[in-house]
């Protein structure tokens, strides 16, 4: 027997559950369904933003910050999947960023962390440039969301957390609070941004290699670590970058 009392507790849980059960696949279904493209016009306006803050030196050198977070997010990241212990990231107001992990001091795990940062920047935006072919923009602001609250964890410097809590925090209000137009112009100038950033680094190593103020470099770790010459090293960051500024653009651009 079920008193009154008792059936009205059950139903009321009953209902809660059933609520939070349904706004549970909503929040599923906004995360990984689709959402259309946006106009041309829009694309490549965000394309010609992200470009007006690469090309030129004031704009670049307070966006930088957003491309070492990549850099130094996939140093961290390569590290962990291939076993190394990742004792903290920082990273510095002249943009240059760190990345300490524990490990053997040579090998494929050392080999691997040392490549991913200058690569992680345009591979990201070629993922990026996928999702959004895909039409899974809300995905994708969430996913970088949750990539940057992950390495908010890793942070050892004030400087860093609060470059990743404004990083981390934009891309959380945009998911969260803005139009579905808002979100497709602010996902699509992040990848712009991410596949156009990407290549820059790689020619400022260079020229900083060239006038002997780099000897420290991620190519030069890797020449030290692989007996292969740097300028080898800084060709293959050369190519990830511009192969995926091509790759993800046509994605961008539909063609």
């Amino acid at each position: 027997m079920i008193s009154q009392a008792g059936l009205a507790a059950f139903d009321g849980s009953t209902s809660w559950a059933a609520t939070a059960s349904a706004s549970a696949a909503s929040l599923w279904d906004r995360v990984l369904g689709s959402q259309p493209h946006p106009a041309a016009w829009m694309v490549v306006a965000t394309g010609v933003l992200a470009l007006a803050v690469v090309v030129p030196h004031r704009p670049w050198r307070l966006a930088r910050n957003t491309i070492t977070i990549a850099h130094e997010g996939g140093h961290g990241l390569i590290a962990l999947v291939t076993g190394r212990r990742l004792q903290g990231i920082r990273l510095h107001s002249d943009t240059s960023g760190l990345t300490v992990s524990r490990g053997r001091p040579s090998g494929p795990g050392m080999i691997l962390t040392a490549a991913a940062g200058y690569t992680a920047p345009p591979l990201l935006g070629l993922g990026g440039a996928a999702l959004l072919a895909a039409q899974h923009i809300t995905a994708f602001l969430w996913l970088a969301t949750a990539l940057l609250i992950a390495m908010l964890l890793m942070i050892r410097n004030a400087y860093g957390v609060l470059t990743v809590l404004v990083t981390g925090g934009g891309f959380l209000v945009v998911s969260w609070l803005a139009d579905p137009e808002v979100q497709a112009a602010f996902a699509y100038a992040v990848v712009w941004f991410l596949l156009l950033g990407g290549v820059r680094p790689a020619f400022e190593l260079q020229t900083k290699r060239r006038r002997g103020q780099a000897g420290d470099s991620d190519a030069d770790q890797l020449a030290r670590l692989t007996n292969v010459p740097a300028g080898l090293w800084l060709f293959l960051f050369h190519a990830v970058s511009l192969c995926s500024l091509l790759g993800g653009g046509r994605w961008l651009l539909g063609l």
